[in-house]
């Protein structure tokens, strides 16, 4: 597996990371023996760059990969996230929170949970807007110094944020939505702001939340307890005028002799190919979906099949929100 630079203090990581979310939260029919299989086969074929957060679950998430890494953690990346907050009832309680207390505390208990004595990657998942972004990153800087943590990163933070928070303490990588349905880090600064900064990018969702493997035509397509349920873009007269997108996507990928998820995997994959700056984290929980996503890192994309995609799928081609209203509240952008 090809590797990847993320940011400019050392942190390098497999070409393709594994979203371990939906193995146990948010999507559904959980299924513990297949997810340690799909980790176990990951590993297998170098993506070894493994995300996960407290609030998936909660706490669950972080529990199965520390059932699986406890004998090969010296051979993954492993990234965490605080600041979704949890209670003390160990439910989410809706709001953000980046208070110093409270994220020292969360370290402790996701190096519990991993059964590791350090993260090489930790987020903070949400920008908390009652807290100036000095003073959490000055925790999490302090952090580093204490060796819990290797790196630092941040998710969906406006160009400003990552800026104050990169000038307390060095951001090896931004996280935010990116896909062929989701591009908005290429019109607001996020991504350009990256690059100046010599920050490196990590798209999650970069299948547009499974929409662009092409078999989800209707929410009935979805299992109960799926969270997409209430997405917006899955919803009515937006899923219809997203799926007339995506059979031309479709068209192209069966043109190409790929799967749709291949060729929206190696279109993402190609954002970063000149700077090697670009690692999406494509989710799931299924062994032949992850030995399907592992083959986009070998899809090669011309000039000419980059335009078409263009052409069929410009940035804001997508119709409909991307989180329901109030998950859309906490981002910081």
């Amino acid at each position: 597996m090809e590797q990847r630079t993320l940011g400019s203090q050392g942190l390098r990581v497999s070409a393709l990371g594994l979203g371990c979310m939906g193995m146990t939260f948010a999507y559904g029919g959980q299924d513990d023996t297949e997810s340690r299989a799909t980790l176990e086969r990951a590993l297998e074929l170098g993506v070894t760059f493994l995300d996960t957060a407290d609030m998936y679950g909660p706490h669950t998430n972080e529990e199965l990969l520390g059932s699986v890494l406890s004998r090969r953690r010296d051979e993954v990346t492993l990234a965490t996230k605080f600041g979704n907050e949890i209670g003390a009832d160990g439910q989410g309680t809706g709001r953000v929170n980046g208070r110093p207390d409270y994220l020292r505390g969360q370290i402790d208990g996701s190096l519990q949970r991993l059964g590791t004595d350090h993260v090489d990657l930790y987020y903070q998942h949400r920008v908390d807007p009652e807290v100036p972004i000095e003073e959490t990153w000055g925790a999490l800087g302090e952090l580093v110094e204490a060796g819990k943590v290797r790196f630092l990163g941040i998710s969906e933070a406006a160009p400003e944020t990552i800026r104050r928070a990169h000038a307390t303490a060095p951001v090896s990588a931004v996280q935010t939505e990116y896909s062929l349905f989701t591009r908005d880090v290429e019109d607001n600064g996020v991504l350009a702001t990256c690059r100046e900064l010599g920050i490196g990018f990590v798209p999650y969702s970069p299948i547009g939340r499974g929409f662009l493997a092409g078999t989800i035509r209707s929410t009935d397509d979805l299992p109960e307890g799926d969270w997409r349920r209430n997405s917006p873009r899955f919803q009515g007269e937006a899923l219809q005028a997203n799926l007339r997108v995506l059979d031309e996507v479709n068209a192209l990928a069966e043109r190409k002799g790929v799967t749709p998820t291949q060729l929206a995997l190696a279109w993402v994959l190609a954002q970063g190919s000149e700077n090697s700056d670009v690692v999406p984290i494509p989710g799931t929980k299924r062994r032949r979906y992850l030995e399907e996503n592992v083959g986009a890192v070998d899809v090669p994309l011309s000039a000419e099949e980059l335009e078409a995609i263009e052409k069929v799928a410009p940035a804001g081609v997508a119709t409909g929100e991307r989180y329901p209203a109030a998950a859309m509240k906490t981002l910081n952008h």
